[in-house]
């Protein structure tokens, strides 16, 4: 695992982007700072960039650096959650403008995924993770799904087994700093 962090940290912060498993499903990711690794991933996926994708964070500590103000219900749902859970959040800062959704949002996970945390941990920021598949078609079950318009648009595949990565997508719950949650994806 030590020499595909290293591989995957290079591409990285070069503003490459790499194909990866997380606690989830297979994703594409960038260094969730660099404005142009952000729109090559649009460009891949075939996605407006008003749709946003989804960061992932190693801790709570990183994710405090990434938004304004976190609800306390949020801190409370990530100690207490079972299964990976995304958090949109108000008012996200110190990442690239176009991952910010365009009412000032971001989703955001905190990962639960020995490789994704290693990697996040020493790059030093978020990452972005959305999943391996062209805009609108299905989400890849495991690496053999995933198009070769995907394999060859990326800088960098993760060589690392697929049977540790999930095949369902995270919850996605949107908490907003006035109160407000809403269930986006259960």
């Amino acid at each position: 695992m030590h020499t595909e962090i290293k591989n995957a940290l290079e591409v990285l912060k070069q503003g490459g982007i790499i194909l990866y498993p997380t606690d989830t499903v297979w994703g594409i990711g960038c260094d969730a700072t660099i404005s142009a690794a952000v729109a090559k991933i649009y460009a891949l996926k075939k996605r407006e960039e008003s749709k946003s994708m989804i960061c992932l964070v190693n801790d709570t500590e990183m994710l405090e650096q990434h938004v304004s103000e976190i609800p306390k219900s949020a801190l409370d749902l990530i100690k207490q959650s079972q299964k990976p859970t995304t958090i949109i959040y108000d008012a996200p800062k110190n990442v690239a403008n176009n991952l910010i959704a365009n009412d000032n949002t971001l989703a955001i996970r905190v990962v639960n995924n020995s490789f994704c945390n290693a990697l996040i941990k020493t790059l030093l920021n978020p990452l972005v993770s959305t999943s391996a598949n062209i805009s609108g078609q299905p989400t890849p079950k495991d690496f053999q799904e995933i198009s070769e318009h995907i394999i060859k648009g990326v800088d960098y595949i993760v060589n690392l087994p697929s049977k540790k990565t999930a095949i369902r997508p995270s919850s996605i719950i949107k908490m907003s700093n006035d109160g407000t949650i809403k269930v986006i994806r259960k």
